[in-house]
């Protein structure tokens, strides 16, 4: 069956097709950066020639698609906006400073652009928030109803009804069980069985029907389908894969066929290269910047017990292979056999100054060597010691996808307070989940974000967590 397949017929499967919500999401922001650089040029008696239209052009592409996501809390979509905004003007001032072409603009304009866009993007995002449900009812709203009253179409249909910019209402529930087998809630209305759809969508003018059912349903799927050509409604399938924990998940295309990534690193192709370049950057800034600071804490540690000053501890890394990680020895002993036990606090094998490393995170810094070695990042879920891993990878679900990236310095999980000691199963868990969704969600303004909240964490706080 399958080498009778034409994979030329799957071409226009990834044609995008895009809402008019997502469309504003996709161009808001290089538009108004662009439009921001006209007005500000214009404002300062520039003329709009070749060396402003190209900068535009940087800047577009450069920010294209946009950061907007209507879906995004008030306060994730500014901070977003905010450090994915001062991450290009910093590419574009260096750039603009190491190639000498800053001497084409003024530097009145080019600061001023900066300051108005960082004003204007995060105000032009709380307007369009706020008028888009009317302007998506105004170009009228959508009706839709969920075939499959099963755990997916019921998440799919909560997730239409609590929506103000997806433009559709689901009407309601097809499903061949009856009602009491059912777990739709009060907000759902039961509107029959599956035979009765084509004549409730041709009666109601429907205008989309999403079929939740399951895969192993193929043959009641077809027979749906075949009913359903005497409507003119749009029929979409919502596979149910999407049920489980997906880890970037997204639509490909290898040799020409249509697969789904189900579980993949966000570091693939461009985005890999990105990431790597940034922590060497990053890595080879910071080090020179805290060498006084290393030299300091290895007279300490030297100083405080006997033993050596860096502290080599096993530990998984990219894909579960076993790395060497760098840090300063905070303990009298160096355990980093088959049995690891956490340090607890007022623990006796911890040395004062120890304490006061671990307490400050000093005793991580010499990883920023083991970033420039390709075996971490400076962001990233945290590594832990080889004999943890085997006995959590057997308790938490999900635990070793962690390691599709590679450990970090610092990390999602420990900037929202999951640091120190993991004594329960529970601990863990809350730990791993915010590793997950780093993977989710990673991006650079992501990872420059958790940065400087770790400085902020550890400068204004100190790590009260860390034993």
């Amino acid at each position: 069956m399958l080498a009778t397949l034409d994979p030329q017929k799957y071409r226009s499967f990834f044609r995008a097709r895009f809402s008019i919500a997502r469309v504003v999401e996709i161009f808001t922001d290089p538009l108004l950066i662009v439009l921001c650089l006209l007005i500000t040029a214009t404002w300062y008696g520039e003329r709009i020639e070749a060396h402003y239209i190209i900068l535009g052009l940087i800047a577009f592409s450069l920010t294209f698609p946009g950061n907007l996501q209507l879906s995004d809390s008030p306060a994730r979509m500014t901070r977003k906006t905010v450090v994915d905004w001062v991450l290009v003007a910093a590419m574009l001032l260096v750039f603009g400073y190491a190639s000498g072409y800053e001497r084409f603009y003024p530097d009145k304009v080019i600061f001023t652009w900066l300051a108005a866009t960082l004003v204007a993007l995060p105000l032009s995002h709380y307007l369009i928030r706020a008028n888009m449900p009317r302007a998506l009812s105004a170009s009228g709203v959508k009706t839709a109803v969920i075939v499959g009253g099963n755990d997916l179409g019921v998440t799919l249909a909560n997730q239409l009804l609590t929506s103000d910019y997806s433009g559709i209402r689901p009407l309601g529930v097809f499903d061949d069980r009856t009602i009491e087998r059912l777990n739709l809630g009060t907000r759902l209305p039961f509107l029959g069985r599956m035979s009765e759809l084509a004549e409730f969508v041709k009666h109601k003018r429907v205008d989309h029907i999403y079929i939740a059912l399951p895969m192993a349903s193929q043959p009641r799927i077809l027979s749906l389908l075949d009913e359903l050509k005497d409507t003119t409604a749009s029929v979409y399938f919502v596979p149910d894969i999407f049920m489980t924990d997906l880890i970037q998940g997204r639509m490909e295309c290898v040799a020409g066929m249509p697969v789904v990534a189900v579980c993949e690193t966000p570091f693939t192709g461009l985005d890999g290269a990105v990431k790597r370049v940034s922590d060497l950057v990053l890595a080879s800034i910071i080090l020179v910047m805290i060498s006084p600071l290393l030299l300091a804490c290895a007279i300490g540690v030297k100083r405080s017990s006997p033993g050596p000053i860096i502290f080599k501890q096993r530990r998984y890394g990219l894909d579960g292979r076993e790395i060497l990680v760098y840090k300063f020895r905070s303990m009298s002993v160096t355990e980093n056999g088959d049995v690891v036990k956490q340090a607890t606090k007022n623990d006796a094998r911890v040395t004062p100054f120890g304490a006061f490393i671990r307490r400050t995170s000093l005793d991580e810094l010499p990883q920023f060597i083991n970033v420039l070695q390709g075996r971490m990042s400076i962001v990233g879920p945290r590594p832990h010691a080889v004999a943890h891993n085997e006995t959590y990878r057997k308790l938490i679900k999900g635990y070793m996808v962690r390691h599709k990236v590679k450990p970090g310095i610092t990390g999602w999980a420990q900037v929202n307070g999951c640091r120190g000691e993991t004594d329960t199963v529970d601990k863990m868990e809350a730990r791993i989940r915010y590793d997950l969704d780093y993977l989710r969600n990673w991006s650079l303004g992501l990872d420059l974000w958790i940065i400087v909240k770790t400085f902020l964490v550890v400068a204004v706080k100190g790590d009260q967590q860390a034993y």
